[in-house]
């Protein structure tokens, strides 16, 4: 008998599909919890809403949020040439006044020069940034200097940082939705959009099913948007980011571990900072470090078991990631669904929730 044909190597071209563009959410629901909820956990697709969320776990499931705000990263200015400039904030460098930031200009600024950022009404210079230089993994951010504690600064002059597929400017609504109702440490460029759809009501109804809560932060950057622009995946150069895993969240996965209950990520965010704590010879461990985890098919997966997820972009790494969760065919088969049931794609689009297969 003649061997099997091997499988053939997954490509970018393999997570591609074809999304109409008028299911791409441009606003969020008008309630939080009253998304659709695709049930994805079977053979055949169900069709929720995501307030139906409680009743779908079990008691002694341990539901893990991340927990990072999300900054008004979004400045305009111009440069002193006078050119526009327009600046993503990706990372605050902890103790200090300085930044590692996207720059969009026509010719990039030079070290020592300085780029002059609006204030909110797109007007009047608010303040100065100093050019340092060119830093982060491949040099493609810009280091710079702030005039104050950045954080102040942008929060009091920068704009909420849609992402690129959304076509309208950020107002006062954006600046509610687009941030979870337990945000806690600032550092995100994108929120964590599965745990958008979480409010008082659902929380209090899990609380009452006997789910329990634990948290992780991962300061979510720009690089969850950007298209895999290799064909081969091993070819692709991942982006970093910045987690911090709790001891308290160890301990609570290691009780619902040996009480026989699941641990479900809210958010591929979530899931990518305990599978990277997972990574080594120990096990899970606790502590803060940069992660640029990259999983795809055939990745062996230690901590999560359940997935709740909101729709992703194609050709993205997201896309892998939860084909590795849930696997290849299924996730195709979920999102051809969806599409066909006009499901809303993306940040403020609904939500899926996976086993892992």
């Amino acid at each position: 008998m003649s061997a099997a044909p091997a499988p053939h190597p997954l490509t970018v071209a393999d997570f591609d599909f074809a999304l109409p563009p008028e299911l791409i959410a441009q606003h969020p629901a008008a309630e939080r919890s009253g998304s659709r909820l695709l049930d994805g956990r079977g053979d055949v697709p169900l069709d929720r809403r995501f307030r139906e969320l409680p009743s779908l776990l079990a008691p002694g499931d341990l539901l893990v949020f991340n927990d990072t705000r999300v900054i008004k990263a979004r400045l305009y200015g111009r440069k002193a040439s006078g050119g526009g400039v327009e600046a993503l904030v990706e990372r605050v460098l902890p103790g200090t006044h300085e930044v590692w930031a996207h720059l969009r200009a026509s010719k990039s600024p030079r070290p020592g020069s300085r780029v002059h950022f609006a204030g909110r009404d797109g007007d009047t210079i608010a303040f100065e940034a100093e050019v340092l230089g060119r830093c982060g993994p491949d040099g493609s951010l810009f280091h710079l200097r702030l005039p104050g504690e950045p954080f102040a600064l942008l929060e009091r002059h920068g704009h909420v940082p849609l992402p690129p597929y959304i076509e309208h400017g950020d107002d006062a609504d954006d600046e509610r939705r687009y941030q979870t109702v337990f945000a806690r440490s600032p550092g995100a460029v994108a929120a964590p959009t599965a745990a958008l759809h979480f409010d008082a009501d659902v929380l209090a109804a899990l609380e009452a099913q006997g789910v329990a809560r634990a948290s992780v932060t991962l300061h979510v950057g720009a690089g969850t948007f950007q298209p895999v622009r290799v064909e081969q995946l091993a070819e692709h150069r991942m982006h970093s980011e910045w987690f911090e895993l709790p001891q308290a969240t160890v301990d609570a996965i290691a009780r619902t571990r040996a009480a026989g209950g699941r641990v479900v990520a809210v958010g591929t965010t979530t899931l990518r900072a305990l599978e990277s704590a997972a990574r080594g010879d120990r096990g899970l461990q606790a502590g803060a470090r940069d992660t640029d985890i990259f999983i795809t098919p055939g990745f062996a997966f230690r901590v999560v078991d359940r997935l709740l997820t909101n729709f992703h972009l194609p050709r993205s790494t997201l896309m892998m990631l939860v084909s590795a969760f849930a696997g290849h065919a299924h996730i195709r088969a979920l999102y051809a669904h969806a599409i066909r049931e006009r499901y809303r794609f993306f940040s403020y689009g609904d939500a899926m929730l996976l086993d892992r297969r």
